[in-house]
């Protein structure tokens, strides 16, 4: 492994498969995985205010090296980007973002799958509320692809930290591949 470890923050659109891509790296590298809805999220979907959620995060990434993902800008990027190796961008197409995001919630509902703190997704929520991940998802999509092109150019100007933007779940392997021959 690199000297000072990895510091990976994976970002996208909800539903472009951000965990699933941590949880790779986790489990290939041997790294820490910190999933940020998890550190967010108390009890019945009540979210942690941003000094509690900055110090709980801050906890959960003092280790040398970790693969975070998700996204919380307004406090995740002042306490996770001065510290990174490599940024993510999973930049996947509409259409399988949606479908992703719509498979997800089909299954974590029908299964009562617990996600964080004891809460769980239900097909109510995901299809009768405003707070819907699937409107979520749908709704912040093109947002959120703005917001990262930014950041992505950013990182690329700045140096320091390997941005890479990918585009298809066959590039997220092959980038997989090229980080484990690294470290």
């Amino acid at each position: 492994m690199r000297s000072g470890g990895l510091r990976i923050r994976i970002v996208g659109t909800s539903g472009a498969g951000k965990t699933t891509l941590a949880k790779a790296v986790s489990d290939r590298l041997g790294i820490p995985h910190v999933e940020l809805d998890a550190v967010h999220w108390k009890a019945d979907w009540v979210g942690k205010d941003d000094a509690e959620f900055a110090a709980d995060l801050k906890a959960a990434t003092a280790g040398e090296s970790w693969v975070a993902c998700g996204g919380y800008t307004r406090v995740s990027q002042p306490v996770l980007d001065g510290r990174l190796t490599h940024w993510v961008w999973l930049d996947y197409g509409r259409a399988r973002v949606t479908w992703r995001v719509l498979k997800r919630t089909f299954w974590r509902s029908l299964k009562r799958e617990e996600l964080w703190a004891g809460n769980r997704e239900s097909f109510s929520k995901a299809l009768f509320r405003r707070d819907s991940i699937i409107l979520w998802s749908l709704t912040t999509y093109t947002g959120n692809r703005k917001k990262h092109a930014e950041r992505l150019k950013y990182f690329r100007e700045a140096g320091g930290v390997d941005a890479v933007q990918i585009k298809t779940p066959r590039d997220a392997e092959h980038w997989l591949d090229a980080l484990a021959t690294e470290a």
